[in-house]
């Protein structure tokens, strides 16, 4: 299997990772802080690997976290496909921040999916959510740069163990 091959296989696995870690029960004053996993995976992938750089797969895995969690169908299909528009958009300038400034970028990202979020909340006619739903994007980003690092190190030693 080629490097091409196992880093698709490798985005797939995680990818699958993350929708589960997305359905893992959590106690209720936890749930407000759940990281975006899926939207993490999309923005690694999108920038390091060059995989998901298609709309349709980003719509297609937003309709399936819809499906999965009960939301407004359609809801966090729209939010990832922006989400990939500006990642593809800006990638060539995002890849090259220093970490900081990437981790600053995600928070914006991830700040753009939740205004995203409120405005489809709106327009059902659901009330304003509680500030603790703000919480997501701030503990997404506080795990960006261990998530960077472990999916790194993994692709890094699928590599090294084809190579040799």
């Amino acid at each position: 299997m080629s490097a091409r091959d196992s880093d698709q296989v490798l985005c797939l696995l995680t990818l699958a990772v993350g929708l589960l870690l997305t359905l893992m029960p959590m106690p209720e004053s936890l749930q407000a802080a759940r990281p975006h996993w899926l939207a993490l995976l999309i923005i690694y992938w999108n920038l390091e690997g060059g995989r998901l750089r298609l709309l349709g797969q980003c719509f297609a895995l937003g309709l399936l976290l819809d499906l999965m969690t009960g939301t407004l169908l359609g809801q966090h299909a729209l939010a990832l496909v922006i989400l990939c528009y500006l990642l593809e958009r800006f990638r060539a300038r995002i890849r090259f921040f220093p970490p900081w400034q990437q981790a600053a970028v995600v928070l914006a990202l991830l700040l753009n999916d939740r205004i995203i979020h409120l405005w489809v909340v709106g327009l059902a006619g659901e009330g304003w959510p509680h500030w603790s739903w703000w919480l997501g994007p701030l503990v997404s980003v506080a795990l960006w740069p261990w998530l960077f690092l472990l999916l790194d190190a993994m692709r890094r030693r699928q590599r090294v163990r084809k190579s040799s």
